[in-house]
Parts: C-alpha cells; structure tokens; sequence
C-alpha cells in the first residue's frame, strides 16, 4: 500500500484516544473516504495482509486504552489473511448509529495462527467499521434547514471512494488477566490481615496469662 505509514505513532504528552463508534465512522472514516483533512491526523494506514497483530503494539497503530487503531483497504472475501495467519469473522454485523440514522456497521473478526481452516484461535480481536453508501452521500441526515457558520460535509458523489474501513485491534485476555492480578492482590492483602488479627489473638492471649 503506496501510503502506508512506517513510522511510530503516538499523541502529545496527556492525550488519550478514546472514540466513539460513531466518532470513528463520521469523523474519522469519513473524513478518509472524502479526502478531506481530518484533524487530528493521527491513525495510520497499514495494510493488514503484511502485518501480524501483534506488531501493531511497536508502533505501527495509533494506540488507545490497549486498542490499536488504523485505516486499511476493504477486503472481497470474508476472511483477512496476514503474513502468520489470518482473521475469521465472528457473529453478525453490528449497526453504528447517529442519533436514530444508521451510519455504518461493525463487523467483528477473530485471528488465528497457522493457515485456514486448521488454525489456532488466538486471542486477538478486531472491529471493522464500515462507513454506509447512504452516510457517504448524505453526510447531514439530521441537519435541519436553517443559517449556520458552519460549514456542511461534503457528500461523496463516487461510491469508489468508499473503499476504505477503520479497524480496532486489541488483546480480548487483557482485561481478563488484569482481573485476575487485581483478584490476587486483594486475596493477598487479606492474607496480610488474616495475619495481623491472628497475631492480635496472640498478643490478647499473652496478656491474660
């Protein structure tokens, strides 16, 4: 992909990347399939069968909250094949709503290591937003009639140009494995006391011989 950044990416020192769903169709989407500058600028464009999910996390997507995020041509075929494996779609599209208009969809993959269909389920998992023909030639479904300073989307008349989706990757263990360190730590503490009381006992049975 002639565009593809190779370069790290990261945000000033006290900002975090936390969209919406809605957010990554209508801002960023968006503004990616109508060639207009979107502010920040700031998610790369990779593409997904020369990369591992696993290298995204040097550098190569934006990263928020331990998801990693980036641009990527749509793909014909139902699964994503990459350089080690390949993703496999997972339960059913998902509808990306603007107040009551649906905008775009979600659909949800699983990787797997080795080659299909004889895998090996990783737990590694990406959303693939999709920005709708409708929403790419009416970008103002709930503008009303009425003056404004602001200026309008630009409706994109080529439906070619909506060649690109949005992807979110991330870690499905990782929430998981920090549940299970925060259940251990709390048991640990409790040990910690469990001591203490035991030695209170202890002293309290000294002192009334």
């Amino acid at each position: 992909m002639g565009d593809e950044e190779t370069s790290k990416v990261h945000l000033p020192p006290g900002f975090h990347f936390f969209p919406s769903e809605e957010e990554l169709v209508l801002h960023f989407l968006y503004h990616k399939v109508a060639h207009l500058p979107c502010q920040p600028d700031i998610i790369p464009t990779l593409d997904l069968h020369h990369c591992d999910p696993w290298e995204l996390i040097n550098g190569k997507a934006l990263e928020g909250d331990n998801q990693w995020y980036f641009f990527t041509y749509k793909a014909e075929e139902d699964h994503r094949d990459s350089v080690d494996g390949y993703w496999t779609p997972v339960d059913d599209e998902e509808p990306v709503f603007s107040h009551e208009n649906k905008v775009g969809v979600k659909k949800t993959f699983v990787y797997y290591v080795g080659e299909a269909p004889q895998g090996i389920k990783t737990n590694w998992v990406m959303h693939e937003y999709h920005l709708l023909d409708d929403a790419a030639t009416n970008p103002n479904p709930n503008s009303r009639r009425r003056r404004s300073c602001k200026k309008r989307r630009r409706p994109i008349t080529r439906m070619e140009d909506n060649k690109w989706v949005i992807c979110q990757v991330f870690d499905a263990s990782y929430g998981r494995d920090q549940d299970q360190r925060e259940r251990s730590d709390n048991e640990m503490e409790l040990s910690c006391m469990d001591e203490v009381f035991l030695s209170l006992d202890d002293y309290d049975e000294i002192s009334q011989l």
